[in-house]
């Protein structure tokens, strides 16, 4: 018989929202996160107003990392219109920034997309009436196509998807439910189910709810920041 793929560890986190007036760092935590993990991800949201000046600060804290880095944008490093240059500064800092593709580490397949909102289950967003709406529904089957063109790309055994936007309803749960369309889409979750995945990670949610699961088991886990995790830590330790 084969031998089994050696276990990896990843540890994840999301929205940290970098200010540029902090008074404080992340240093010391993603260095804690180096120890513990194999590869540190990051679930977007890492800049407040996506400032270029927000990512170097950043930037100087991820280097206090020794392990891999992989992640993706959140809506946040969107929000000034500079998303090229915070993207381009923090792949200068040595992550991995995904954006439709996959990387691979130990034999495992992280493959990342930003996501987008749309709503879940039968309450999804429809493409009809208004041009502004089926632009959004549009923005939201994008997002999935590539998240899927990604996948079929993927050849490991073992797979991790790395999103901001949250794939399924368990993990928002806990937010203001009139907000509920605004924090992910199913459209992600039926993209993911076709595919063998180890395990999704997502942010966006500040006070969702840690773990969850796709309608066909993939285990999904909101890293958010605010999230209260197992670890007892503001990051997660999850090993595929």
């Amino acid at each position: 018989m084969p031998e089994a793929a050696p276990v990896l560890t990843f540890a994840a986190i999301g929205d940290l929202h970098v200010k540029e007036d902090r008074t404080s760092t992340f240093r010391d935590l993603l260095a804690e996160m180096s120890r513990a993990a194999d590869v540190l991800v990051l679930c977007g949201d890492l800049t407040d107003v996506g400032k270029p000046r927000e990512a170097e600060l950043l930037a100087q804290d991820l280097r206090a990392c020794s392990v891999p880095l992989i992640g993706v944008l959140g809506n946040h490093d969107c929000e000034s219109g500079h998303a090229q240059e915070v993207a381009q500064i923090l792949k200068g800092a040595g992550v991995h920034l995904l954006d439709g593709q996959s990387h691979q580490i130990g034999g495992v397949a992280f493959v990342g997309v930003k996501g987008f909102m749309g709503g879940f289950g039968r309450r999804m967003l429809a493409s009809f009436g208004e041009a502004c709406v089926k632009a959004l529904v549009a923005e939201s089957v994008s997002e999935a196509i590539r998240l899927e063109n990604a996948m079929r790309a993927v050849q490991s055994e073992r797979a991790v998807v790395i999103l901001h936007y949250a794939p399924v309803l368990d993990t928002v749960e806990g937010e203001p439910l009139e907000i509920f369309p605004f924090l992910g889409c199913s459209r992600l979750a039926e993209t993911i189910d076709r595919f063998k995945v180890s395990a999704v990670v997502h942010g966006h949610a500040h006070h969702g709810r840690y773990e969850g699961r796709t309608p066909a088991g993939a285990p999904v886990y909101n890293v958010a920041l605010p999230i209260k995790k197992p670890s007892g830590r503001p990051y997660a330790l999850i090993k595929v």
